[in-house]
Order: structure tokens, then sequence, then C-alpha cells
């Protein structure tokens, strides 16, 4: 009687475990289901996203070469293309001020945001505003050389002085693949510039090639020294540096309009010769800056690679309509050869 009674105890209890566990799994699969529906939202918000930026960073890096070229008449830039520089960096400070004051209302005032610095902080950042300078300038200068397509490709020069000078400043090893995307890289450039029409073996002139590898120069040193700069201080807000940066570039702009073009501007006013092209120009300038930024924040790599190889293209096809570019086999080539070693550069870094 007692062993029935204890076995009919435990089939009760066995029983209501199982009415239990029953009652409990609806509950764990619409647990389970929200979850799932939850990520999958997530997932595509951020491939949504991710489109988005790769987008932009696309038209904006395609476009750059063709609205400067645009927005020359007869072959001349009747406004001054100090002042232009100037604008764009004002509207980038503009930008980084907007940016932080939704940060402050956000999370509030902190040390790491705030826009007060002290003397040994800000005394760095004249250096790349002073090359940034230089490279902005250069690039109105060197179309008289070179055309948009195969400014779009040269400008990959850069990937170079910016490889080495992270060896040599930052002691950043390179691996065996991105030495050899250097090489093709060099080769893809030579190669997009074959001339088969003329007497010339190169599209672009020896002064052009000279101006491409200053820039190049001047891009990877500024942008090796400025990362140097914000690793220096990682808690700091980006936009802090970034507006203090601005702020000087405008400041060397300034001065550079002072020398070179004070009394076009005196005489014939700030925004003379300036056009709806040359608006959308500095919106670009300004704006790509703020899309690199976006992908470092929200994409990859890959994103910025893709829009490289995507803008070149895009650029010639573009300038096949707008300035009657040729679109031969060695350019098509040579970008291919150029979008691969890019590839392998970013695929090719050390872990």
């Amino acid at each position: 009687m007692e062993y029935r009674k204890i076995k009919d105890e435990d089939g009760d209890h066995d029983v209501a475990s199982d009415l239990e566990s029953l009652k409990g799994k609806p509950h764990t699969v619409a647990s389970s289901n929200i979850a799932l529906v939850g990520a999958g939202s997530n997932e595509r918000a951020n491939w949504k996203r991710k489109g988005v930026v790769t987008c932009a960073l696309t038209i904006l890096t395609s476009s750059q070469a063709i609205l400067i070229v645009w927005s020359k008449r007869a072959g001349k830039y009747e406004y001054s293309v100090t002042t232009a520089n100037f604008l764009v960096e004002t509207l980038k400070c503009a930008l980084s001020l907007l940016a932080l004051t939704r940060i402050w209302k956000n999370e509030g005032v902190t040390d790491d945001n705030r826009l007060s610095t002290t003397y040994d902080e800000v005394k760095v950042f004249p250096i790349p505003a002073a090359l940034y300078l230089f490279k902005n300038l250069l690039q109105y200068y060197i179309f008289a050389y070179v055309d948009a397509p195969g400014y779009q490709i040269l400008k990959n020069l850069n990937i170079i002085s910016t490889g080495v000078l992270y060896r040599i400043i930052l002691k950043k090893k390179l691996s065996e693949i991105q030495w050899a995307g250097f090489i093709l890289l060099c080769c893809g450039c030579t190669t997009a510039q074959l001339n088969s029409n003329s007497d010339r073996v190169l599209q672009t002139s020896l002064p052009g090639w000279i101006m491409a590898i200053v820039m190049a120069l001047l891009s990877g040193f500024a942008g090796v020294y400025t990362e140097a700069i914000i690793k220096k201080r990682p808690s700091r807000n980006i936009n802090v540096q970034n507006f203090w940066l601005y702020v000087f570039g405008m400041a060397f702009n300034a001065v550079a309009i002072v020398i070179q073009d004070f009394d076009a501007v005196a005489n014939k006013g700030f925004f003379h010769g300036y056009s709806f092209i040359t608006v959308l120009m500095i919106l670009n300038h300004a704006l790509s800056g703020i899309a690199v930024s976006m992908v470092m924040k929200y994409a990859d790599n890959i994103v910025k690679v893709y829009s490289t190889s995507v803008a070149m293209l895009l650029t010639a096809v573009v300038s096949v309509f707008l300035f009657n570019f040729h679109l031969s086999l060695a350019f098509f080539l040579g970008s291919t050869v150029v979008s691969v070693s890019v590839y392998l550069h970013s695929a090719g870094k050390l872990r």
C-alpha cells in the first residue's frame, strides 16, 4: 500500500511537471521567435545602412574629379581656388560642430568631447592642416596635365605613400601581399596611362606625374600624422579633433587667399566666378570626409575598395559623355589592375 501510494504521488508529480513544461514551451518558443525577428531586423538595418554608405561614398568619390573639371570655363577657373578651399574647410568645421552639438545634447559635456583644450594638444594640428592645404591646391592645378579618369587612377598612388610612411613613422609591418599590391598598383597606373594614338607613350606628361606623386606624398604623410595624433588620445572625441584640424585649415587657407588672390577678391568679390557646379564641388569635398568617417563607423574596408573601384570606371564612363574621353582598352585593363591591387592591400593587412 505504501509503495502504491508513493508511486501514485510520483506519477502525479511527473504529470504536473509535464504540464508545467508544456505551459512553458509556448513562452520559450515565442521568446526565441522574437529574438530571431529582432536579430533579422537589425541585420537588415545594418545592410541597408552599409548600402547607403557605399552608394554615397561611390558617388562622392567618382564625382569629385568630374566636378573640378566641369567647374572650369574655357579651360580656366574663373573663381578663386583658395576661396573654394576656405569654404570647404569652413563647411567641414561647421559639420563637426553640429555633430558635437548633438553629442552634447544626448550625452552631456565631458572631458573627452569638450572643445576647450590645451596648447600641448592643439599645437600638433597645424602640420597636417598645412599639408592638406598644399595637397588640396595641387588637385586643382594637376588638371592642366591630367583628365578626370586619369586623376582618379593616379590618386591611388597615395596608398603606396601611406603604406611606406606607416612602416617608417608608426612602425607597422606590411605583409608580402601588400607589397605585391603596391607593385601591381604602379603597373596598373602606368598601363592606364598608355597612349596608342600619339607619339607620346603616356597620356600624362612628366609634370602631371610629378604633381601626382607629390600629392600622394602629401596626402600619405598628412593621413599618417593625423592618425598618430588621434591615437595619442583615443578617448578624445573625433569631432573635437576634426574641429581643431579644420580651424587651422581655415586659417591657412585665409593666408593663402591673402598671398595668392587678395587683389582679385578685393576687386571682384569673394564669390566671383562661382557657379552652381562650383557650389556642388565644395559640398562634395566637404561631404567626402564625412562619408569616409561613416564608412569607418558603419562599414568596413571592403566598402572603400568597392567604392574606389567603381568610382574609377564610373568617372571614365561619365567623362565619355561630358568631356569626350576616349575609353581605351589600356585604361580598362589598367583600372582593373589598380582595383585588384587596392583589394590586395586591404585583404593583406596583418592581423
